[in-house]
């Protein structure tokens, strides 16, 4: 079972320039409307905040995206081993799958297509064999061998999976798909829709990657704070965002070795961990799309980056170069 890759929560206000991490717990409150309710989504701290002139129906949004989440977390989350997706691993296939479940891996197919393939959700395999091979006492700094690195690149190749509406299919034994990278900004932009139709048109839903809903209620924009990929604690630039999510990815967020060397950042051409970049920062409409490319982009040099985003129309990427030095790139 995966890992976090990322420091990852939910938050979602009205009443505030940003959010920060919260203790755990469970219950909901409310305060001059303002409904919170902190606990865990998808293995990772959660908070969730809404601001509203009517008490009652902050309260019956927040229950109603509490809902959503769990329900997404039932099919696509890696950490229940009852899901849809952790069934799906273990056996190869899945009959009749849900169909949010559906819908993301045509997220993900878009995405994968967009990239060259540089996003591919069957790095699983290789998630594994870091995994396992770190994992053994006295495993070899180097990484796994070569012969095993090949084999799980073998199992590797989104291309090849076949989905509709009725089944889905990993044609290799061993396969495997892993939605870390995509389903947390999916899960924001469902709980987005639920906001939206619920009558807020005021809003910042963060699942680690934010998404802004219109402006501040003083009207002012949304500012967004990008970690520090020297020091993750600390925030080293503020976005302006109105109506647009904002997704980080970076090497610092989870480490396979003590060097650094292997971290979540998997290429799915070679199996290795790319160090091209510090830190990418995409800057799209929906916390979905945000969420894939910053992922993929990692794996790719700034000029299919430009090309990429030329390709969309829109968009902007934030970049710390592995040597430091800071870039915009824009559609």
């Amino acid at each position: 079972m995966p890992l976090p890759s990322r420091r990852r929560f939910i938050g979602i206000t009205a009443a505030a320039a940003s959010l920060g991490l919260v203790p755990l717990g469970r219950a909901a409150r409310a305060e001059a409307h303002l409904v919170t309710w902190h606990g865990q989504a998808m293995g990772a701290v959660a908070t969730l905040q809404v601001h509203h002139h009517d008490q009652a129906a902050a309260e019956r949004l927040v229950e109603r995206s509490l809902a959503e989440v769990r329900r997404l977390e039932q099919v696509l989350s890696l950490y229940r081993d009852d899901s849809a997706l952790s069934t799906l691993n273990r056996q190869g296939f899945l009959v009749a799958p849900p169909a949010a479940l559906v819908e993301l891996l045509s997220e993900c197919r878009r995405c994968w297509e967009l990239t060259g393939g540089a996003f591919d959700p069957t790095v699983q395999a290789l998630w594994v064999l870091y995994r396992d091979h770190f994992s053994r006492p006295g495993a070899d700094p180097a990484g796994p061998s070569g012969p095993a690195l090949r084999e799980a690149l073998e199992r590797v190749g989104f291309d090849d999976v076949a989905f509709d509406a009725n089944r889905i299919v990993l044609p290799r034994r061993g396969m495997g798909l892993t939605l870390n990278g995509i389903a947390q900004g999916y899960m924001t932009d469902r709980v987005v829709d639920i906001l939206r139709a619920g009558g807020i048109a005021s809003s910042l839903v963060d699942m680690g990657e934010p998404r802004a809903l219109g402006t501040r209620p003083s009207g002012e924009p949304w500012r967004v704070g990008i970690s520090d990929p020297d020091d993750p604690e600390r925030i080293s630039e503020t976005l302006e965002a109105v109506d647009q999510a904002v997704a980080t990815s970076g090497a610092y967020g989870f480490r396979f070795d003590p060097a650094g060397r292997f971290n979540h950042l998997l290429d799915p051409r070679t199996g290795a961990s790319p160090h091209l970049h510090r830190s990418v920062t995409v800057v799209l409409p929906t916390a979905t799309a945000a969420d894939a490319l910053s992922t993929a982009f990692s794996l790719l040099p700034p000029e299919e980056i430009r090309h990429t985003l030329q390709r969309l129309g829109k968009g902007q990427v934030h970049l710390v170069s592995a040597s430091g030095e800071a870039s915009l790139l824009r559609a």
